[in-house]
Parts: structure tokens; sequence; C-alpha cells
């Protein structure tokens, strides 16, 4: 989901990669008629179970503008890697994408970005721009993070404060001193549910002051920090079904039907959940709260849709497109319109929520972003990474480690160690 533009505090790394396996491909499809300048259409695919107006508006402008139809095909996002790789296989790319995630098998496909990524004028975060060889392969159509909301209802009830700027931001130790109070106050079922995510585990642990599991010189995983098995066996401390439901790591209970059951008093999720929460919990308010900080300001940022254009029959007019979307009047729209976290900067965003609380979040989260630690996007970028050596990795071993520590099965530095091992031996 999106807030309005944001800065960085720091630079962020770059998606550095490695060299890509070069696979022999032949040009790739397009819904075009002919040689580039007799392009009638082309093809836009990306995937989305949320709102889509932004590209079926922006796609109406193009074609009234440059004379090409812009066909959008919205994918489900189960199966979309793997329709990538048929169409790659079969000669069948389409024109331009949104795709989850860049492929060996096509990757040599897409066409060279810089020219709109370095454009000064659509103040792109090349922070998040996918680089190899000074050849840009893909622009995120946005970007997300992980965040915090509070039953502020319950919180109202039993006279509890709770810091509403980042700035002001509090503890871990204060958080749940507060959530154990609240939920005394109100009988409420549980102190915190927490999403069952890799993602949202990594923005715990950087808020921790651990670096997490992270990629040494030669693409393989190393063994973390002392801090990070601290912040990993602390967590498995709070799974103990009253500050926090085992259930959710270990069996699979919903986190968020639980929040929205109005028995839970704080849920750690994504920004993604703004809207759902907007439209969808009517028995009680609710509102987001600031990420603690102990003592680092931290969340785990990740990718929207990397936005591509492939070689082929279309490619002149599928470029065209991509930079139709980048420009600043035009991506202020798309953004506003699919509730989109900016990769643009300087934006003035006007989102279509009627509710307050939406509007706020969305400002939180707006600062969220601008005072996160550069660690915050490393979790993703070491995905890209492999995915751009040839080296992907088919699960995240995490969710399955830490639901044996949990449950008691294995101690954290057994939980440590097959994460680590687990990783390595898919990247072989």
């Amino acid at each position: 989901m999106g807030i309005s533009a944001f800065a960085r505090k720091g630079r962020l790394s770059t998606l550095a990669v490695g060299v890509v396996a070069t696979l022999a491909l032949s040009a790739c499809g397009s819904g075009s008629d002919g040689g580039d300048g007799d392009v009638k259409s082309i093809t836009f695919w990306y995937s989305t179970n949320a709102q889509d107006k932004g590209y079926t508006d922006l796609a109406a402008e193009f074609e009234a503008k440059e004379g090409v139809k812009v066909e959008i095909v919205n994918i489900p996002n189960d199966g979309y890697k793997e329709k990538l790789k048929q169409a790659a296989q079969a000669n069948a790319l389409p024109d331009t994408a949104s795709v989850p995630a860049l492929d060996p098998l096509w990757v040599n496909q897409v066409q060279d970005l810089s020219s709109i990524a370095n454009n000064e004028a659509n103040k792109i975060n090349k922070d998040f721009v996918t680089i190899q060889d000074n050849k840009v392969l893909a622009i995120p159509s946005d970007v997300t993070a992980a965040g915090l909301y509070i039953n502020k209802s319950l919180f109202d009830k039993a006279g509890v404060e709770y810091p509403t700027d980042p700035a002001s931001t509090w503890t871990w130790d204060d958080f749940l001193a507060a959530t154990a109070k609240v939920k005394s106050a109100t009988n409420a079922k549980y102190e915190l549910v927490y999403d069952n995510s890799p993602a949202r585990i990594r923005s715990w642990i950087y808020t921790r002051g651990g670096k997490g599991f992270q990629l040494g010189p030669d693409n393989k995983y190393v063994q973390p920090d002392a801090a990070t098995v601290q912040a990993i066996a602390d967590f498995a401390k709070i799974n103990d079904d009253k500050v926090m439901p085992k259930s959710v790591w270990t069996s699979g209970a919903d986190p968020s039907a639980l929040f929205k059951s109005g028995q839970v008093v704080a849920y750690y999720s994504g920004v993604w959940q703004v809207a759902d929460f907007a439209d969808g919990i009517t028995e009680f308010e609710w509102a987001s709260a600031p990420t603690p900080a102990q003592p680092v300001h931290a969340t785990d940022i990740n990718l929207g849709g990397l936005v591509t254009a492939f070689n082929g029959d279309g490619a002149e007019a599928a470029k065209k497109w991509v930079d139709f979307l980048f420009q600043p009047a035009n991506y202020t729209k798309l953004a506003q319109s699919n509730g989109y976290l900016p990769i643009e900067q300087g934006l003035d965003l006007k989102y279509p929520f009627e509710k307050q609380q939406a509007l706020d979040a969305f400002a939180l989260y707006n600062k969220e972003i601008a005072a996160a630690d550069p660690i915050s996007a490393s979790g993703q970028a070491s995905q890209t990474t492999l995915l751009l050596a040839g080296k992907p990795a088919a699960e995240d071993p995490t969710k399955v480690e830490m639901a044996k520590l949990i449950n008691g099965e294995q101690d954290v530095n057994t939980t440590v160690t097959n994460i680590v091992n687990g990783w390595n031996e898919q990247l072989g």
C-alpha cells in the first residue's frame, strides 16, 4: 500500500548484481502489428487483487497521446512467475510488465531503462532500481514496508497513551508494558499478533540492533551476529499464549482475523492492511502506531511490482509506455489511484480514502520510511542479487525453523544454524 513521497535517511545499497547466466532466447513476443513504426497495441502484464484503476486510466491517456493501445492483462499472482517462464520459452513474452521478480531465464530480454530511472525530472529513488552492468533492468512500481496497528478503542478504554510519531517512538519493552496494561484493563485475549513472515521477523531483528541473515561475498548466507540470535530468542519467548498466541507461527492461525476480532491489543503487519482495515473494521477504532525502536529505527522494505520493458516488435512503444508511467504527473495519478507508497520523491499525493484514520496511517508510514535505517532494504536486495546470479532459493526456511523454536523442539542456536544451512543448501 502507499503513502506520500518519502526521503531517505542515508543511502540504501543499490541492488548489486552478479553475472547473469546467459540463455539464448529469440526476440520476445508482442501484441503489436509488424515493425515498431506500425505498432497499434502493446501488452502489459501485472498482478493485483486490489485496485487497478491507475493503470487502466493511464492506458487510455497513453493511447490518446501516442495512438498505441495498451492491453492490460491481470495475471493471478499464484502462478505468475511460471507463466512468465512459459512465455519466455515460447518466445511470447509481453511487451512490458510489472513482474513479481526477475528471472535468469528471460532477464537478458529486458530493455535498459536507464534513461527513465536517471531522468532527474522523475525523481526516482535509485536505491531501489535493479542494476546490472550499468543497465537498469527494472523500476519498482512502489515499495512496501512493515508497520504496527493498535486497537485504539482498547487503549482509550484502558487510559494508556501511545506515541504517534516515529521521532518519539517507544521501545519494544515500553510497547509490551503498555499492551500488558491494556490487556489487563480490558480483558483482551492477547497483547500482540505478529505476521508469520520472514519479512516481519527481519524487521523485529533490525529494530533490536541485529543485522539479520546476510549474504557473504561468495553469495552464501553467513552466521548472523549475536544481536540477531538474541532477538530471535526474545521473539520466541513472547510466543507464550499470553503475550502472543503460538498458533500463528506454529499452526497457521490468521493474525489479521485475530486482530479484527477486537480481542487483540496490537498487530504487526504491513502497510497494505490500511485499505482493508479502513473498510473492514467497524466494531472498534484502530490506528497505526510507530514501530518500536530498540534502539534502531527500522522496518522491512520490499518492492512492489518490477516494471520492465522487453525487446521485440513492440520494444520502442513498450519503453514509451514505461516512460509515460513514471513521468511525475502520471505517476502521481497511479500512486494515488492504486494506493502506492511511491518510488518517486517529492510528490504531493492525495489518496481517495474517506476515513481520516487511513490518511493518518499513510502519513505515519511516510515518516517511518524516512526514518528507517538503510538495513531495512537488505533482505529484498539479497534476494535480487541471488536471482540475477542465477541462484534463486526455493523457500525461505525461517518460518519452519522458527516454529520449531517456538514449539520448544530446538534451541535458538540450532534454529539460527538451520536457517543459514537451509538457505545455503538451496543455493548449491
